[in-house]
């Protein structure tokens, strides 16, 4: 997990200072006793700052100072905060499994949760993952509960999946909601509608998450145009009214928001190594990595493209299966890295395929190696074709 480890002695402090790098790292300090609880942190100097840890004793100072305490210090050079991160995780989930959580202070990413194991399946926000092979569907991460709130509220408005949270016992004699009352709701609850209409609306739910709402605008303008054909211009007109009000929900929504357990995704960051950068693999919402990927000019790669190199070290990626638990864990990570006002590296997502867009990867690993900023084309985002055809 840490790549290196030095014995450390105060004797020979200056020649172990000076062959640390002064560069970012995650580091563990070991005690000789085995039974004392290691000190795992992470710096953006690791010389600096194991000297303020490790150096002499300043007299009429409160600063923590451990030099007669240390055994051994094992550390793992970093090339960015994202890696920096995960390696921090993976550090203090092995060393301390009771409190790790509380160290890193986690938030989970808010989901939303399609519960397809009741009977009549409704809709709710959750930071709790279960089991991806259960018949339930997450959705997400968003970057807060009141985004997810939002895009919740706002999308079940185009559709009459219902909202109460009970168990339904359907009764003919029970009066309703509100929602039926309105109409925007099938009423299960007291047999308003068969149990095969029920599915079905599910079933148009289930279809406009999946599509991040391409499954909705494909539905509206294709009513659309069929009642411009049949004349009936006004019932075209108020198809067109609600595509209107569809947009401003699915165009703003986050690319990463996806199905989980179909969230593929590659991340590139900057590499501690010379001439290379560094791969994160996000498989089912669990992160795997980090891989180096060296850059090789175009004397050495001639008999191999640059897309075709990257296939192969996206294929040596070992991917086990993650616990429910873990999979909360990396995409409460992987929440907090993306939805940052401003980060370093960038990520890309497979399509339904499981296939990456290798020409704008291979151009990431170029600005992410020079540390530019990422290329913005919104072109690109899925469904935005979709959208286009709104304003048609």
């Amino acid at each position: 997990m840490l790549t290196e480890r030095l014995e450390f002695s105060p004797e020979r402090d200056r020649e172990i200072f000076s062959s640390v790098p002064a560069a970012p790292a995650v580091f563990l300090l070991r005690g000789a006793d085995a039974e004392s609880e290691p000190y795992v942190s992470k710096t953006a100097n690791l010389r600096r700052r194991l000297h303020r840890l490790l150096g002499p004793v300043e007299e009429r100072t409160r600063r923590l100072n451990l030099r007669n305490r240390i055994h051994a210090i094992e550390y793992s050079p970093t090339g960015s905060d994202f890696e920096s991160g995960f390696i921090l995780y993976k550090v203090l989930r092995s060393n301390f499994p009771r409190t790790y959580s509380n160290r890193l202070r986690f938030r989970f990413a808010p989901l939303l949760k399609l519960h397809l194991e009741n009977e009549y399946p409704r809709v709710s926000v959750t930071t709790r993952l279960g089991r991806l092979d259960g018949p339930n569907l997450y959705y997400g991460p968003f970057p807060s509960r009141t985004a997810a709130e939002k895009f919740m509220n706002d999308s079940l408005d185009f559709f009459k999946m219902r909202r109460c949270v009970d168990d339904l016992h359907p009764d003919p004699s029970f009066p309703g909601c509100i929602y039926s009352e309105m109409k925007m709701c099938l009423a299960p609850c007291f047999k308003g509608c068969g149990d095969e209409d029920y599915a079905a609306e599910v079933s148009r739910v289930r279809a406009y998450f999946e599509s991040r709402g391409e499954s909705l605008v494909r539905e509206f303008t294709a009513q659309r145009d069929a009642a411009s054909s049949n004349l009936a211009f006004e019932d075209a007109a108020a198809i067109h009214l609600r595509m209107e009000k569809l947009e401003p929900i699915v165009h703003p929504l986050p690319e990463i928001v996806r199905r989980i357990d179909r969230l593929s995704a590659l991340v590139v960051q900057p590499s501690q190594l010379g001439n290379s950068v560094t791969f994160f693999r996000i498989d089912n919402g669990a992160i795997y990595g980090p891989v180096t990927f060296c850059i090789q000019t175009a004397e050495h790669a001639k008999s191999q493209s640059m897309e075709s190199r990257v296939q192969q070290v996206l294929d040596l990626f070992v991917l086990p299966k993650s616990s429910a638990l873990e999979t909360m864990e990396h995409l409460a990570l992987l929440k907090r890295w993306y939805y940052r006002s401003h980060r370093i590296g960038e990520i890309f997502i497979a399509d339904d395929k499981g296939i990456f867009p290798m020409r704008r990867v291979v151009r990431a690993i170029g600005r992410v190696f020079r540390g530019e900023k990422p290329e913005a084309d919104a072109s690109e985002r899925p469904g935005t074709d979709a959208i286009k055809e709104i304003q048609n």
